[in-house]
């Protein structure tokens, strides 16, 4: 396999690093109906959270030495539109949406939570966390598209 071959199946797997997680944790982290599995699905996401971040620095650096390669650079619209995306998303990742993730796993692990029943106030925190991961999921797909179609 020549080295440009593996730079783009390195990038390919680092997107998958990253898109996987970070699309599949908010839809599994909604579907939780009792604090037990509530517990479950934050101790995944906190678990998987390094993930994506791994993920972020390979898909950066086999990008720029793809780039390099083909002596692309930045002359491609699509290219640096799917740039702008990526940094987009990962603003509202780890920048708007894990510090409030960390506020509410702060809050059920002090909490002394009785029964099955997921109290409202924790309902009503995640819940203004779901446009913004939508939002991101949004973004996710268009980069892939972006990636895949190449309009311009």
């Amino acid at each position: 396999m020549s080295l440009y071959g593996l730079l783009l199946v390195l990038h390919i797997l680092a997107s998958i690093a990253i898109v996987g997680p970070a699309f599949v944790m908010p839809i599994i982290r909604r579907s939780a109906r009792t604090v037990g599995q509530l517990h479950f699905t934050f101790g995944m996401t906190t678990k998987l959270a390094i993930m994506p971040k791994i993920g972020g620095v390979v898909l950066i650096v086999t990008g720029v030495w793809l780039m390099i390669l083909t002596k692309m650079g930045l002359s491609q619209m699509w290219l640096n539109v799917s740039i702008l995306l990526s940094l987009l998303m990962i603003v509202l990742i780890d920048g708007w949406i894990e510090p409030r993730m960390k506020k509410i796993v702060k809050i059920i692990s002090e909490n002394q939570v009785q029964g099955n029943e997921i109290p409202a106030e924790f309902g009503l925190l995640i819940k203004k966390i779901v446009p913004i991961e939508t939002a991101a999921q949004l973004l996710m797909i268009a980069t892939l598209v972006l990636m895949v179609v190449k309009p311009f």
